[in-house]
């Protein structure tokens, strides 16, 4: 009987164990009278909770010549309201020993609060108030105009390589059927600084309300007291205006490829981004197309670093930029940098990431597609570990998948990827005639 045992034992072993799936989340989701969307998530593994605002306004919402407002009220939503001072916000959140944050990207802008649980109400009290009341000051506004420039300056001028990049990236989209997203999501000082009290006071009116709003609770909740606070903070604030629908057309291959020569003061190293334009989350052709460019250009052993970095030698760097500035409901953007060893010029760069990205899904195997797949289920597991992340989730589900229990469906579209949907993505998509290459030369000292 014991050698049965062992035997079995041996045989279980031996069995391949089954890839563990992302946890399911359960949602439970309510609306208020003036248009407010929240989703509930409880989780009592530790007494935490995340409040995740998301606003249906991002750069995609800016038209010609106001550009760089959503990026502008991702800073002024710290400048005060009714009843908080300014930069009282983080100091209040602070003391009662969370972290906060906000960020811009061209679908939406986001601020959350990661608290002990029994400050929930602080969190949802200090979004409602700046939903009601954001001082929209000729003071705050002149403050924060400077503060986007000083990081324009810091985080892009002054840095190689991305001031050309954020520039210069969405020219891929034509700006005539897809302004969207055809301009830089931080947007031009030009416009920011021609911009007037007024103009920044109706874009908070018509993007910066309730109906135009979606929240999300994770942690160490009961539902029903998530829907008493937030009725009682958020339910007086009055419906807005619906903003207008945002057109981008889909835009047909031109034919040839795009290229831009670009000369950079701050470089020292020459560089190659090759950008195409491919498909919006919501897509069948979405998940193949994110799987490749991981089996392409992330990681060590990713084939773009195989190649280009370690036999070839040709790069210092190199990686694909899937989305580099976040998901698009209209749009998609896959792409390839690399950064040119010492001696190879720009031009031989450029032809070495092309040959690359020609052969891009032949020879491609199964155990790098299993291996793609795994990382991806890897991040989105340890991503549900925390409330902030889980909270991510649910939007993302929500505004690029059509609803937040896409959450728990959309591990099986990544599962049901094949080889033989690698390579038709790739044929379909990574086109010269679908791209646009950025070349930068270091500027001769």
């Amino acid at each position: 009987m014991s050698r049965v045992r062992s035997l079995g034992l041996l045989l279980a072993l031996a069995a391949p164990l089954a890839a563990q799936a992302p946890s399911r989340v359960k949602v439970e989701s309510f609306t208020l009278p003036n248009g407010l969307k929240v989703h509930v998530v409880e989780d009592h593994s530790s007494q935490v909770v995340a409040v995740d605002l998301w606003y249906d306004v991002g750069s995609r919402n800016e038209r010609a010549g106001r550009t760089g407002f959503a990026h502008l009220f991702e800073h002024m939503m710290f400048q005060g309201s009714a009843h908080v001072q300014k930069a009282e916000h983080g100091q209040l959140v602070e003391r009662a020993g969370g972290q906060l944050n906000g960020s811009t990207q061209p679908d939406r802008t986001n601020y959350y609060e990661v608290l002990p649980s029994n400050r929930l109400n602080l969190a949802l009290w200090l979004e409602a108030d700046r939903m009601r009341s954001l001082a929209v000051t000729e003071e705050n506004l002149r403050n924060q105009q400077e503060a986007v420039k000083e990081e324009r300056r810091l985080r892009f001028d002054n840095q190689p390589y991305f001031g050309a990049i954020i520039d210069s990236l969405p020219t891929m989209f034509d700006a005539g059927t897809c302004f969207a997203y055809a301009h830089s999501i931080i947007g031009s000082m030009d416009d920011l600084n021609a911009a007037k009290v007024a103009d920044v006071k109706a874009f908070f009116d018509l993007y910066y309300t309730p109906n135009n709003a979606t929240l999300v609770v994770v942690g160490d909740v009961q539902p029903a007291q998530v829907r008493q606070l937030v009725t009682q903070y958020f339910g007086g604030i009055p419906r807005g205006a619906t903003p207008p629908a945002v057109a981008c057309a889909a835009q047909a291959a031109t034919g040839r490829e795009a290229v831009k020569r670009i000369t950079d003061a701050n470089a020292n190293l020459p560089a190659v981004v090759t950008t195409y334009r491919v498909v919006p989350p919501a897509h069948a052709d979405y998940p193949a197309l994110e799987l490749l460019s991981t089996i392409i250009g992330s990681g060590e052993s990713s084939r773009l670093n195989r190649t280009l970095v370690r036999e070839a030698k040709v790069a210092v760097a190199a990686q694909t930029l899937f989305n580099p500035f976040g998901p698009m409901r209209g749009a998609g953007v896959f792409g390839a940098l690399v950064i040119g060893n010492q001696g190879v010029t720009a031009d031989s760069l450029r032809g070495q990431l092309a040959a690359q990205l020609r052969v891009a899904a032949e020879g491609i195997t199964a155990a790098e597609l299993t291996k793609a797949k795994n990382n991806w289920r890897a991040s989105t597991i340890f991503g549900r570990q925390t409330a902030l992340a889980t909270a991510e989730a649910v939007h993302y589900a929500t505004m690029f998948l059509g609803s937040p229990e896409a959450i728990n469906s959309d591990a099986a579209r990544y599962e049901a990827v094949t080889l033989a949907d690698l390579r038709r993505v790739a044929a379909t998509y990574l086109r010269p005639d679908n791209s646009l290459t950025i070349v930068i030369v270091p500027e001769a000292k």
